[in-house]
């Protein structure tokens, strides 16, 4: 990993420290919960992505240095808040998806600091239980 790169991955993560506190109170935020792959304690986060069908797809801006993705890998189980609303399902890294067109059908606004701060963009399905 380049120098530029890890600089960018933990100016990234510090500022969203302090970020994501507040945004995954806000009622209608979308929030990603794995579960700790240490403490077994809910983590929760807020992303962006989009609802198709019985799928959430997203992209992780740091791929498998996310903490969540991390948490995946050790535990697939997971919840999305969407509108409000808990689901529970499976999420899957995909890495052979590309991210980057992925980042195309989601939302506009959370797809443009993706590709902006990402450095290593992984694309994570969601697949919710009926």
């Amino acid at each position: 990993m380049s120098r530029s790169t890890d600089l960018r991955f933990r100016a990234t993560t510090a500022f969203q420290r302090r970020l994501n506190p507040i945004l995954r109170r806000l009622p209608f935020q979308t929030v990603l919960e794995t579960t700790g792959r240490v403490s077994g304690l809910p983590r929760r986060t807020p992303v962006g992505g989009r609802l198709v069908g019985g799928s959430f797809w997203l992209v992780s801006e740091f791929g498998e240095r996310s903490q969540y993705v991390r948490n995946i890998k050790a535990d697939p189980r997971v919840r999305v808040r969407i509108r409000g609303r808990w689901h529970q399902g499976t999420a899957h890294p995909m890495p052979q998806d590309d991210p980057v067109a992925r980042l195309r059908g989601l939302p506009r606004v959370n797809s443009l600091g993706v590709r902006a701060l990402g450095t290593n963009l992984l694309t994570v399905r969601v697949d919710l239980d009926a």
